[in-house]
């Protein structure tokens, strides 16, 4: 029976759990205890479970026209943080048609070329712009321009 146990084990890859990593019913007492004790802090803090949902998004993805502003929290990363996005959504396979920075790099803006599914896209953007540290917000909106605001003020 060894040798067939063997053979399997080596074909697949197998291992043989090790007692060691089983964990010790004081560890198992200990960490219940810091649990509980985290939900009675939670409690007398005036926390109810409700109000400790996942993080809302704000962008809704059927905002996505290709548009992309952010802020960052430290202007000084402005650079960096835009190589990161440009890398990223090169990968991704994302064209960038446009990307501007403002003069002190604390906001900035891309144009993503619309593909065949914007509401995929919107949520791969989404999903990695709200993952990023550096940032503090982005919005689904292209900038207002100089350009905009003197057309506003023209009449035809």
């Amino acid at each position: 029976m060894s040798k067939f146990k063997n053979m399997y084990k080596e074909f697949f890859g197998l291992k043989e759990q090790n007692d060691s990593k089983i964990p010790n019913p004081e560890e198992i007492e200990k960490s219940t205890d810091a649990i509980e004790k985290l939900g009675d802090a939670m409690k007398d803090a005036g926390l109810a479970e409700s109000e400790l949902d996942e993080a809302q998004l704000v962008n809704n993805l059927s905002d996505y026209n290709g548009h992309v502003i952010y802020q960052l929290r430290d202007p000084q990363e402005a650079n960096a943080v835009a190589k990161d996005i440009q890398r990223w959504t090169t990968k991704k396979g994302f064209t960038i048609i446009s990307h501007e920075k403002s003069k002190s790099g604390r906001t900035g803006y891309f144009y993503f070329r619309l593909g065949e599914d914007p509401g995929t896209e919107s949520q791969k953007i989404q999903g990695y712009f709200a993952q990023l540290p550096e940032l503090l917000k982005f919005a689904f909106k292209a900038p207002k321009s100089k350009e905009s605001k003197k057309m506003k003020q023209r009449k035809f």
